[in-house]
């Protein structure tokens, strides 16, 4: 199948490590040309380094800590550089713990890198988009937008969120050929799974091995994704084959999320 993403430039979040750099290097073997963006300038070089030689590639420095900083990086990038066709939404989850012991400030937090950073990045990718007549805003988020997941109580607030603000996103701009669609990971081998068993071996008081097994378990495939499973998933949203899939959110997690 040819997915039409030759020359097509992206810009993808996160992409130093796990889902998100999985997916640049899907992305990027497909011919798109890849913008990452992340907070760490060596672990961007470096898998800038991975990229293959053959497109126009580059980085962005930026923390998402700060979304009015992430906004003006990547305008003052777009004006030198390029627009994108392809947004990859994606930053780390917010630290796991039953959501009646979350302080303000960790919904504050996650509410800036997640929903603020969204939206400042869609306001500023967009306009290319509806000039060229072609977009795709993809958010990697969770499976919690379906079901809540336990000891994740601040994760649970904000990816519904996500989810809406998707939603109703994609309502606005599927008439100018810009798609809006989640995926939704379920267990997958990145370091933010192994933060999560940690924390649940410790609060279950077994050891992350043991955890690890219980919580493969939870799938009826009996095992984690790959973060190249994930990307795959993506690079089919991104292309011109999914133009009539929009305003979903699609489940990888191998069949564990119950609802349909």
């Amino acid at each position: 199948m040819d997915l039409k993403l030759n020359n097509k430039n992206a810009l993808v979040c996160g992409s130093t490590q796990g889902i998100g750099k999985a997916t640049a290097l899907a992305l990027a073997e497909e011919g798109v040309n890849i913008t990452l963006v992340a907070r760490n300038r060596e672990k961007l070089k470096a898998v800038l380094a991975e990229l293959p030689k053959h497109g126009n590639h580059n980085y962005i420095v930026a923390d998402f800590s700060n979304p009015r900083e992430l906004h003006e990086q990547v305008l003052n990038f777009i004006e030198k550089e390029h627009g994108f066709h392809i947004l990859v939404n994606n930053t780390g989850g917010p630290r796991p713990g039953n959501i009646l012991n979350a302080s303000l400030s960790e919904f504050e937090n996650a509410f800036n890198q997640h929903i603020k950073c969204n939206h400042l990045l869609a306001q500023a990718t967009v306009p290319f988009m509806k000039e060229v007549g072609f977009g795709r805003i993809i958010n990697i988020v969770s499976t919690s937008v379906k079901e809540p997941l336990e000891g994740l109580g601040v994760s649970n607030t904000i990816r519904g969120a996500v989810g809406n603000w998707s939603k109703t996103l994609s309502f606005e701009l599927a008439q100018f050929g810009i798609t809006v669609n989640n995926v939704l990971p379920g267990f997958t081998a990145t370091e933010r799974l192994t933060e999560i068993i940690k924390i649940k071996a410790d609060f279950e008081e077994t050891s992350a091995e043991e955890m690890t097994e219980i919580m493969k378990n939870y799938t009826p495939i009996k095992r984690f994704a790959t973060p190249e499973e994930l990307a795959n998933v993506l690079v089919f949203l991104a292309s011109e084959s999914a133009a009539y899939v929009n305003g979903t959110s699609i489940p990888v997690d191998g069949g564990r999320t119950k609802c349909i």
